[in-house]
């Protein structure tokens, strides 16, 4: 019975690994010791790489991209491989949580798309793989970076269940509704033609 209970004990220790990796703010820290202003005072004030993208350094946004992919990973295959697949995902969720909403910020933090990618890249890599091209194909074609992003991760938990994920689907379609409301302002420009395109300046 104790060997039974052992796995379901560890999925709150899942979600809370997933939490903590997903709520460093990467972004922060990067731009803080590089020297540049507060990243909450600059843009859209979040912590993410398009915000970083914002001080002009694009090393250190290209930085924060990689390392807030790479935090939803390393939550989902260390919680994987200490309790399974229901441990993966509950730290995934966590990890994505964790980034939107980090406590050491005020609950003030990213738009999740990178670490959208990144818990993708260790629960079923194929879906990473479509996400980027969507979201690729979409930009070409419309030089939106947040339609890009909310279309890819429509077409995201579509692709999963089609592939016979279906908890993995309804994991992403929570997430991929978490990150409609994150990006609401640039779903309002959007509507406006007011979103700016991707390479536009000023």
């Amino acid at each position: 019975m104790g060997s039974e209970a052992g796995p379901d004990a560890f999925l709150p220790v899942a979600f809370v690994i997933g939490y903590l990796l997903g709520s460093i703010p990467f972004g922060l820290l990067l731009t803080r010791v590089a020297g540049t202003a507060d990243l909450r005072s600059i843009g859209s004030g979040n912590i993410g790489a398009t915000n970083v993208l914002r001080t002009g350094r694009k090393g250190l946004a290209a930085a924060t991209l990689l390392l807030d992919m790479l935090k939803g990973t390393v939550a989902v295959l260390i919680a994987g491989s200490l309790g399974g697949p229901n441990a993966a995902m509950l730290a995934a969720l966590g990890a994505f949580l964790g980034h939107l909403f980090p406590v050491w910020l005020k609950f003030r933090g990213g738009k999740g798309v990178a670490v959208y990618i990144g818990v993708l890249l260790g629960l079923f890599w194929p879906a990473a793989v479509v996400f980027c091209l969507v979201w690729l194909a979409t930009a070409i074609t419309s030089r939106y970076s947040s339609l890009s992003a909310l279309v890819a991760s429509v077409v995201t938990p579509l692709f999963l269940w089609w592939f016979g994920h279906a908890a993995l689907a309804s994991l992403f379609a929570v997430l991929t509704l978490l990150l409609f409301y994150m990006h609401r302002e640039n779903i309002k420009r959007l509507q406006a033609g007011t979103e700016g395109r991707i390479g536009q300046t000023g």
